[in-house]
């Protein structure tokens, strides 16, 4: 993959999480993708993943994830980036994240990443 597709691709996925769409995040990733978090340091398959976005996005209908950096690597990308977003109860509420992201022939292959646990606390009080 050529820098550009790298981040072409980076482009689709994170839109995708952006908009919600689980069909268009199931695209981008290889049938056996690995997430990992480090809040919690387990694996998730994609399908435990996308419960997981499918989740954010109920909970958070109003919400921005602000891309400060993105770097194409020779085999993924890393990025940096703050989600914002509105808590039901109104309060306005942001998360610093980074991923590491592996690809291979044009799909995510791992996605490896590390929030602020201080900051995730406000999302488990939020429940299933």
């Amino acid at each position: 993959m050529t820098e550009a597709d790298i981040l072409d691709l980076a482009e689709r996925f994170m839109g995708a999480i952006q908009a919600g769409d689980a069909e268009a995040v199931r695209a981008c990733y290889a049938p056996d993708a690995k997430i990992w978090h480090n809040n919690d340091g387990l694996e998730q398959t994609v399908d435990q993943n996308l419960k997981v976005l499918s989740w954010i996005a109920r909970k958070l209908p109003e919400r921005h994830y602000r891309v400060l950096s993105r770097e194409a690597l020779k085999d993924g990308f890393l990025q940096q980036h703050v989600l914002e977003a509105t808590l039901p109860d109104g309060t306005a509420w942001a998360m610093p994240a980074c991923v590491v992201v592996r690809m291979k022939d044009g799909k995510v292959t791992r996605l490896d990443e590390y929030l602020d646990s201080a900051h995730s606390a406000a999302l488990t009080a939020l429940g299933r």
